[in-house]
């Protein structure tokens, strides 16, 4: 061990307690414990509090923090560095373990000597005040980063889930279209072969509209589709007609008095040709149909994904359509909602001013909220949100019927690092982040919370302009 006054001499040399006089130095040099720490030491567990001021005089120390996906370091101390204590700090207990990276030496302050440091040693205090902002900011920067991760593989597993059903449907369609477009080939043929008179063609036009008129396919239920199926097939086999397309004509919205004028007009075998083309004709038009609609739910994510970003937008505050944020929001996040079985409505005046912020923050604070009521909510929960006028202000609520927030946790949710979910789940940042991006968008944010009820209330100015309709 270092005698008093070779330890005052390495005080003095230190890169950061270094600066301050020596008998400052001196002070903390007769009330300090000098400790040696071998590899894989820890020096303070995850949840516990620190046992004083840590001044490294040699080796190296890290913290690792495990959000289970096995522990990552997030910040290192080496020779020169301060840890543990720090003056006016109120961090209570570290988010992970701290431990000796290699046969380190370190002088202990214990904790209860912190209060007359910054009587005694001002000059050291200041220095070390400096020293606990940087150390904020580094722990900041780790656990934003990690929290932004968190929230980006969340977007891009609901955007892949989004995005694969629309894409599968236009795989599955495209594929069957071109089955039914040899089909069709096929039972054009076989129709051209029959001289039909004018009438005829007039009762199969007619019968085409019928078949086009309503789209029947995802409408009746598994059971009626199949009890239509068998009627359709009783009326072929009545007629002498191959039942093998009962299935293609079940599939459209023909009707059986169509049908029946239908076959008025025409005797089989020309009966069984037009019904052929006419199921083949349905069929190409639906299946065209589909792949449309997947196209343009594809279209709508993107240009969701666009408004919920605004990456096309400079960072600038303006004008904002909270409801096309919220519903942007919402379908960005609809992929986990349909997996809990969530219902989210959105109950929004009529004619709302736009309120004055930034577009891109303003639905970040939207996901931060809605994403944590899904997972507080169990299957089948709901979640409401409105959007109201209050006196001169914007009014947003996210309201779900969960079990609440524990009273005596209420008032810590808002903390950085403060969390309730598992291991891996979450950084503790989540609310924080949202209450920063409230301040910073000139709003208010408060929450009341009870068994069956949690309300998230965020009030935002109206831009000046006070016009309804889309951002700018």
């Amino acid at each position: 061990m270092s005698s008093a006054p070779d330890l005052i001499d390495r005080l003095a040399l230190h890169r950061t307690v270094g600066a301050a006089p020596r008998e400052e130095l001196e002070w903390i040099a007769s009330r300090g414990i000098l400790r040696q720490m071998q590899p894989g030491q820890v020096l303070t567990a995850k949840g516990t509090r620190p046992e004083g001021l840590v001044v490294l005089l040699s080796g190296s120390l890290s913290m690792s923090v495990n959000r289970g996906a096995g522990p990552r370091k997030v910040m290192e101390w080496r020779a020169g560095d301060v840890s543990g204590v720090l003056p006016y700090s109120r961090v209570n207990a570290p988010p992970g373990d701290s431990m000796a990276q290699e046969l380190s030496e370190i002088l202990l302050l214990p904790a209860e000597h912190i209060r007359d440091m910054a009587k005694h040693c001002p000059e050291l205090t200041a220095i070390l005040v400096h020293a606990m902002i940087d150390r904020a900011r580094a722990f900041t920067s780790s656990d934003l980063h990690d929290e932004k991760m968190v929230s980006l593989g969340k977007l891009s597993a609901g955007l892949a889930h989004e995005l694969n059903n629309p894409a599968s449907a236009i795989e599955r369609s495209a594929a069957l279209l071109e089955e039914r477009l040899i089909e069709s080939e096929r039972a054009t043929r076989a129709l051209n072969a029959f001289q039909l008179t004018e009438a005829q063609l007039a009762a199969v036009q007619a019968v085409g509209k019928v078949c086009m008129a309503v789209q029947a396919l995802g409408v009746r239920s598994p059971l009626e589709q199949a009890d239509r199926e068998d009627a359709i097939a009783d009326w072929l086999a009545g007629r002498g007609i191959n039942v093998d397309i009962a299935e293609s004509l079940a599939d459209t919205a023909v009707t059986f008095d169509a049908l029946d004028t239908l076959a008025q007009a025409i005797d089989r075998p020309a009966l069984d040709a037009v019904l052929r083309w006419g199921a083949s004709q349905c069929a190409v038009r639906s299946l065209t149909s589909e792949i449309q609609d997947a196209a343009m739910r594809i279209s709508g994510l993107v240009t969701a994904v666009k408004g919920f970003t605004y990456m096309d937008q400079a960072m600038v505050a303006g004008p904002v359509d909270l409801i096309k944020g919220l519903n942007n929001t919402i379908t960005v996040l609809g992929a986990k909602a349909r997996a809990k079985s969530v219902t989210i409505l959105v109950n929004a005046e009529p004619g709302l001013p736009r309120a004055r912020g930034f577009a891109g923050e303003l639905n970040q604070i939207w996901a931060n909220l809605i994403d944590n009521a899904l997972d507080a909510l169990p299957a089948a929960g709901r979640i409401e949100i409105t959007a109201k006028r209050e006196r001169d202000q914007a009014v947003v609520c996210v309201i779900d019927n969960g079990p609440g927030i524990p009273p005596e946790i209420r008032e810590r949710i808002f903390d950085p690092f403060f969390t309730t979910k598992p291991i891996g789940q979450g950084t503790g940042l989540g609310l924080d982040i949202v209450r920063r991006l409230v301040r910073h968008n000139d709003g208010e944010i408060s929450v009341d919370s009870q068994p069956g009820r949690t309300q998230f209330r965020v009030a935002l100015a109206f831009a000046e302009t006070g016009a309804p309709g889309d951002s700018q």
